[in-house]
């Protein structure tokens, strides 16, 4: 994707040394900026602070941290250890454990000298393989925009989003955001309602930061304002993304999607989740089973904002003394959601619609 007329992915290695780039999106939609990742502490804090976020993206951050941590220290201790950190960062996401087990798997039987050019090479994978699986998540979605066009017999189609899934979440075009993309570029009139996304307004700084850049025409609405959009008949599909898929089609994702989709269901309106194959975790089938990561009470407790004279600041919206509570994600039953869109093309949200999609995962998680 561009900013300013530059062209970017999420996260690159760095031209002058060893080290790789990523735009700090804790600094967005106010400031672009990008951060300098030198050793595996970095990526852990990076993903950790939400520097990064987004599972696909969480995952690349991952494989090139384990990269930085073998340069210092190929060793199978110095491997472990490494895992185990950047695996406890990010506990839903389960492109953050694929990711490390892929690098893990790459590097494992090479001999120590051979390890950290044999995990540049992998992260360097895993990265070009998002952008083509997001890439091809787009063209299967843009079909489904076209469909539910023609059947609205014309008019924009407005589409309404939870969280942010395009290309700040991925290493580019996003997985939710991709067809948005593609239906705005191939003429399609498009208009997406742009959840907040509380408490970290993801939504607001993120998604609508994204979509103003690429000129697609978007509004942002409090979080709880979908379900009068849906009842008044001015949503005609939800898509969001997704940090886990169970085997059966239970959906995790950022809080607040489960009343999203119970809002869809009540008022016939479509909830499409897009989602590349490692998000799917196999050995899960009960969506209860997904862990569900507690954050910090001050995301809920404090906003941050920029002032009138261009200060950025956080202030405190919450009495003092009363306590906060912040689960990060919730979990979607797969009955509630219509259809995944993948980058092996659309299914059912079900163990059959995945298992046609993905027979060779499949399987093993059937023995």
């Amino acid at each position: 994707m561009r900013v300013d007329g530059t062209a970017y992915r999420t996260i690159w290695p760095a031209a002058d040394g060893p080290a790789v780039e990523i735009i700090d999106q804790t600094k967005l939609p106010h400031s672009f900026e990008t951060l300098r990742l030198t050793g595996l502490d970095d990526a852990a804090h990076a993903i950790t602070a939400m520097q990064v976020r987004g599972a696909p993206l969480i995952g690349a951050t991952a494989a090139y941290g384990l990269w930085l941590a073998l340069r210092v220290d190929p060793s199978d201790v110095s491997l472990n250890r490494a895992c185990e950190t950047l695996i406890a960062t990010r506990p839903t996401a389960v492109n953050l454990c694929w990711a490390v087990e892929a690098v893990r798997a790459a590097v494992a039987g090479l001999p120590p000298g051979e390890r950290a050019d044999a995990a540049f090479a992998k992260a360097g994978e895993i990265c070009d393989a998002d952008v083509a699986m997001n890439r091809a998540i787009g063209e299967h979605g843009l079909a489904l925009f076209r469909e539910l066009h023609a059947a609205k017999g014309g008019g924009p189609l407005n589409v309404l989003t939870h969280c942010n899934a395009g290309w700040l979440a991925t290493v580019d075009w996003g997985t939710a955001l991709a067809p948005i993309y593609m239906a705005h570029d191939a003429g399609l009139p498009v208009h997406v309602w742009v959840d907040e996304t509380r408490p970290r307004n993801q939504g607001a700084a993120l998604t609508a930061w994204e979509l103003g850049r690429h000129g697609v025409p978007h509004t942002v609405i409090a979080d709880n304002a979908g379900g009068l959009l849906m009842r008044q008949g001015r949503v005609d599909l939800c898509i969001t993304g997704t940090d886990r898929v169970t085997a059966r089609g239970d959906v995790a994702n950022k809080i607040g999607t489960y009343l999203k989709a119970l809002a869809a269901r009540a008022n016939g309106v479509p909830f499409h989740v897009a989602l590349p194959g490692p998000t799917i975790d196999w050995s899960l089938s009960d969506g209860d089973a997904i862990p569900i990561e507690e954050r910090a009470g001050r995301e809920v407790s404090h906003i941050p904002g920029r002032t009138d004279d261009g200060e950025i600041r956080d202030v405190r919206i919450t009495p003092p003394d009363s306590p906060v509570a912040n689960p990060a994600f919730d979990v979607t039953p797969a009955e509630l959601v219509d259809g995944f869109v993948t980058e092996r093309g659309r299914c059912s949200a079900s163990a059959e619609g995945l298992a046609a999609l993905y027979p060779e995962h499949a399987s093993a998680a059937a023995e």
